[in-house]
């Protein structure tokens, strides 16, 4: 045990002479370099030999020495604070989580005790198969009373007094002595884009050629969704705003905002804390229009502004059920004894009497609208200003929705697209696939078939709506190729085309194929 114990201290005493010796170095390492003494001593043993260019040069090698020195020293200095700034966060940080974790703790415990309260009230209301939100005043006192305010009824229908849909509720009040007005039941869609061209000039200072006006006219007919795209300054936004005028039905107007992530910004949002659901101007007029005959019009304005996709993929897809009795969208989960009247069971059904126009601008702020939206809309481009003109003093039009939908199906019966042209077409569609791998589909066709006869009832040409429809919905598909490898392909099809339907015939389509070739 004496021989462990020598070794031992042996050992452990050579060892700690080695940190000794170590830290004994570092800092006679740091005496020698901070010996200023020795230095004024070689200084003053080597200057007397010093020329006036070694005294120029020693000068310069001490202030450099020196500001290694300092930029060491400021190093090491930032170093620590940095150091003690990131030490300090770290423990705020600590701090917080804690603090947040508490709180959350809290009000985990808040909200259970809250639950068993409610279960004991309940019970002694003898409800406890009922879904419960709240209690009625004639059962509770105080505080409760005049906070909750609620009890559940039959059916898991909540009896209460508070509203939640204070704007639905102005809807619903406003159409108890409400009177239809006295609807145009003879005007033609023809009229109907005089006329209104003619207001919108009279009226209003906004020119637009007839032909943009009969495209708004029919794209109403083939879809719920449309399109107005195009540089700034042609009056995208005033065209739909001008319709409602014309219509003596404002447009609800939608600015949308870069932020839109999700349906909630477009319809609003049910508020847990305040029991109260934050309505937009948007489901107040789809509310509205549940009630009247009228055409009723929303403006998105700067739609691509933010992602389509984000914010109305929900009524892309209701408005594509073929059903429009499945058209419903879903607001709350439960079912109060005060909601609106035209919502069932919290669901609200979107109307047939409403269309939704949005305006979109090309540009690096803007993003590209995807095929998706494009297929369940229809584009209209306005990519020059209108011409001014002069035109008749126009009144005002009070149209009803059915009779503009009797007006368009009227339109399909008179003019339907010919057989020779719908033979033409599934040539084109044929050839299409066969160069380059891009298919019309029945949704397109479908649409064509809405959109072109109504477009002729308001004055138009058959070629030309057949034309617009395939530049705007299907050679458009084209950009999404790689076009720089079908130069070739692309000026066949402009031959194919002239060859099929007419030499200048189809001038729309052309004229966006050459642009195409130009482009890539």
């Amino acid at each position: 045990m004496n021989g462990f114990l020598k070794w031992f201290f042996a050992f452990m005493s050579e060892m700690l002479q080695g940190f000794g010796m170590m830290f004994r170095g570092i800092g006679n390492g740091f005496l020698k370099i901070f010996n200023i003494k020795v230095y004024i001593r070689l200084f003053k043993e080597y200057s007397t030999k010093f020329t006036a260019i070694s005294w120029v040069l020693a000068i310069l090698a001490i202030i450099l020495v020196l500001a290694v020195y300092l930029l060491v020293l400021l190093l090491i200095v930032m170093g620590i604070r940095k150091y003690l700034r990131f030490r300090h966060s770290i423990v705020s940080n600590e701090d917080l989580l804690e603090e947040i974790t508490v709180l959350q703790r809290r009000v985990m415990k808040m909200a259970k005790e809250k639950d068993e309260i409610m279960a004991m009230k309940v019970a002694q209301l003898g409800g406890g198969n009922m879904v419960m939100s709240g209690l009625t005043t004639e059962s509770l006192e105080g505080e409760d009373a005049e906070n909750i305010q609620q009890a559940a009824g039959e059916d898991g229908i909540i009896i209460t007094t508070d509203r939640r849909f204070s704007k639905l509720y102005e809807v619903d009040m406003f159409y108890k002595n409400y009177e239809a007005p006295a609807y145009n039941n003879e005007i033609t869609l023809e009229e109907i884009c005089e006329q209104f061209r003619n207001f919108a000039c009279s009226k209003m200072n906004l020119y637009y050629d007839i032909k943009t006006v009969r495209l708004f006219v029919a794209g109403m007919a083939s879809t719920k969704l449309i399109i107005l795209q195009g540089i700034s300054g042609t009056g995208k936004t005033s065209l739909p705003y001008s319709f409602g005028k014309f219509l003596h039905v404002d447009t609800t107007i939608a600015s949308v905002q870069p932020s839109w992530r999700d349906r909630t910004e477009l319809f609003g949002y049910f508020n847990e804390f305040t029991k109260n659901f934050n309505e937009t101007e948007v489901l107040r007029r789809i509310y509205d229009a549940s009630y009247n005959d009228n055409i009723n019009l929303i403006l998105l304005d700067e739609m691509n502004i933010a992602r389509i996709e984000y914010y109305f993929a929900e009524m892309l897809s209701i408005l594509e059920m073929p059903n429009a009795d499945e058209w419903e969208l879903d607001l709350v989960p439960s079912v109060w004894s005060s909601d609106p009247e035209h919502l069932d069971h919290g669901r609200l059904k979107i109307p047939q009497n409403i269309w939704y126009i949005g305006t979109a601008n090309n540009d690096d702020s803007t993003y590209a609208i995807s095929d998706k939206v494009y297929d369940r809309s229809q584009p209209i481009n306005l990519d020059a200003k209108g011409i001014a003109f002069e035109a008749p003093d126009t009144p005002t039009l009070t149209l009803s929705f059915s009779h503009l939908t009797a007006l368009f199906e009227e339109a399909n019966e008179k003019y339907p697209v010919s057989q020779e042209n719908l033979q033409k077409i599934q040539q084109l569609d044929l050839w299409v696939i066969d160069k380059l791998r891009v298919a019309f589909g029945n949704r397109i066709i479908k649409q064509m078939g809405l959109f072109v006869p109504v477009y002729v009832a308001c004055g138009g040409e058959e070629l030309d709506g057949i034309d617009y429809v395939l530049a705007t919905k299907i050679f458009r598909k084209f950009e999404s190729l790689n076009l720089a490898m079908l130069r070739d392909e692309l000026k066949e099809l402009v031959v194919y085309i002239n060859k099929s339907f007419g030499k200048g015939r189809m001038a729309e389509s052309i004229a966006y194929l050459e642009r195409l070739q130009k482009l890539f």
